[in-house]
């Protein structure tokens, strides 16, 4: 389904679409969070059928509910897409090196050659993180890659801070 996003100034944005079954429905998120989902009738597409209104804390776990499983599907069809390409998901442990410390620190990246994509922290996704994202022990982080590296990956994040890190190799000319 394709959005059609407007702009609304001193309010937020609307996303439009249509579904398949021929419904239109309307999202508008406010600046602050909030979100109104609005239904409209096919007989007469200017009449709302439905309204709810979520609060900033609603839209966002709503928000985190659906992304999650729109997140493995398309890694799902990435990893189908692409031969080799596989997706793993790792758990941070208590007494794991990278346990309270940022992704970035991990180098997991240059050390692996594997893509984090997404980190779980309990119920909230967070997609795309970046190298400041704090890693927690129970937080499970999702990455593609090869099979050797996603098991490169896997150890990297299983060590203690006693074990001596993985080495960082050096940049070739294709980086």
């Amino acid at each position: 389904m394709d959005f059609l996003e407007t702009l609304l100034p001193g309010v937020g944005v609307r996303y439009d679409a249509t579904t398949a079954s021929g419904a239109p429905l309307a999202i508008v998120v406010s600046r602050d969070g909030a979100a109104e989902l609005l239904a409209y009738r096919t007989d007469d597409p200017d009449a709302v059928a439905h309204r709810v209104e979520l609060t900033a804390d609603e839209a966002g776990a709503v928000g985190e509910l659906l992304g999650a499983p729109r997140v493995t599907a398309r890694l799902a069809d990435l990893t189908r897409e692409v031969p080799g390409l596989l997706s793993a998901r790792v758990e941070i442990t208590p007494g794991s090196r990278y346990d309270g410390r940022r992704l970035g620190d991990s180098k997991a990246r240059t050390r692996t050659g594997c893509s984090v994509v997404a980190i779980v922290s309990g119920d909230q996704v967070r997609t795309a993180p970046g190298p400041l994202a704090r890693l927690q022990a129970g937080d499970v982080v999702v990455a593609i890659g090869s099979r050797a590296g996603l098991a490169e990956f896997a150890h990297l994040l299983a060590m203690s801070p006693e074990d001596d890190p993985l080495p960082v190799p050096e940049p070739t000319d294709d980086e």
